[in-house]
């Protein structure tokens, strides 16, 4: 919460890299995945709660899954902030999700979030130590959704079906948030 709440104050050198901030800091109050942000409308609020189905589970052929999410007041002013600002009807204006990749790298760097993790190489299995800004992507805001959620709640299920997540996947993601400690 601390360097999503610093990534949120830490002015923008331009007002692209703002957008992107805005979009991400979001992104870490509501937890779906980004193929799921990028679809979502003012339709999908009703009484301060977002509601979606997961475009993943849809498509997987699992039992369509509703995600509810209580909006927090400064996901609330930051759609308040982007209304009518998209052409589409969206709640945000949108880039491509390798563009939003690479602005959420810069933006942790401007932010000066370097702290070095722990992660697995994707082609050696291997356990490597790199630094925060140069892996930061859109799924840490996922993870970072579950990872405050689970603090306050302490349930897997219910953060699940907040999140979008099937039920093999719950605890398995909740686990390994926990371990990136956000």
């Amino acid at each position: 919460m601390d360097e999503r709440n610093l990534i949120a104050r830490t002015p923008m050198p331009t007002r692209h890299l703002e957008i992107q901030r805005d979009i991400f800091i979001f992104h870490c109050f509501v937890g779906c995945r980004v193929s799921d942000l990028v679809k979502l409308t003012e339709a999908n609020i009703t009484d301060g709660i977002l509601t979606y189905t997961p475009h993943k589970t849809k498509d997987e052929g699992e039992q369509a899954v509703v995600a509810r999410v209580p909006l927090h007041e400064n996901a609330i002013k930051l759609i308040g902030k982007y209304r009518g600002t998209d052409k589409k009807g969206r709640l945000f204006p949108f880039i491509s999700p390798q563009k939003y990749n690479d602005a959420i790298k810069e933006i942790f760097t401007i932010s000066g979030i370097t702290r070095n993790v722990e992660i697995r190489n994707a082609r050696t299995g291997e356990i490597e130590v790199r630094p925060i800004n140069e892996i930061a992507s859109s799924h840490i805001a996922r993870r970072t959704f579950v990872g405050n959620a689970y603090r306050k709640v302490s349930d897997p299920n219910i953060i699940g079906k907040m999140s979008g997540l099937s039920k093999e996947a719950k605890l398995s993601a909740v686990t390994e948030t926990l371990k990136m400690k956000h």
